[in-house]
């Protein structure tokens, strides 16, 4: 007679894992829609190791280099804030339902904050990799740092808004310097 060994996911590995894989007790359907895991995990770029975050940013900052060389220079500014607002819209519901499934309030896989916080700091931004980098670096420092009050705004709730707020904070701050820098000629 031969027994059956149940392996399961450690906490750690249950966080990454992709729709499919997270399914309910004695079900094969996932616990969240599919379409919440790709934007919630910003395609795949939450799963990504180490720094989920920091890969969520890169790929807002990639995805933007690509789509504003397609725009007019004259709908680069409505284009940044068209981004921000997107990914903060369909974010919401995605992180809300991806977190409720992992059963936690803001797990690491969860980067479209990133993308949406990301965007906001380069909203005004000239598309020059100095002004880029730094956009990219005072974003992920206001993001990991939580000045006040950006702390606050992450407890605030249903799910999916305080994932979203605290970044969209962080990424008004790095819109603030950036834009200061810039005024200042001190990155160009």
């Amino acid at each position: 007679m031969k027994t059956k060994t149940i392996v399961t996911a450690s906490p750690i590995e249950q966080d990454t894992q992709t729709p499919s894989q997270h399914t309910r007790k004695g079900s094969v359907r996932p616990t969240r829609p599919y379409w919440a895991w790709t934007i919630a995990t910003f395609f795949g770029a939450g799963a990504l190791k180490p720094g989920p975050g920091t890969w969520g940013s890169v790929g807002a900052l990639l995805t933007w280099w690509f789509v504003a060389h397609h725009l007019p220079p004259n709908m680069l500014i409505t284009g940044a804030l068209f981004y921000c607002a997107l990914a903060t819209a369909v974010g919401i519901p995605a992180a809300t339902l991806t977190a409720r499934a992992c059963h936690r309030d803001d797990p690491s896989h969860v980067v479209i904050d990133e993308v949406a916080g990301q965007m906001l700091t380069l909203v005004a931004a000239p598309l020059t990799w100095k002004a880029q980098l730094t956009g990219f670096v005072l974003f992920r420092a206001f993001d990991i740092l939580k000045p006040p009050p950006i702390r606050l705004l992450e407890r605030l709730r249903p799910a999916g808004v305080g994932i979203m707020v605290d970044d969209l904070g962080a990424g008004f701050f790095g819109l603030i310097v950036l834009q200061l820098l810039l005024h200042f000629g001190i990155v160009r």
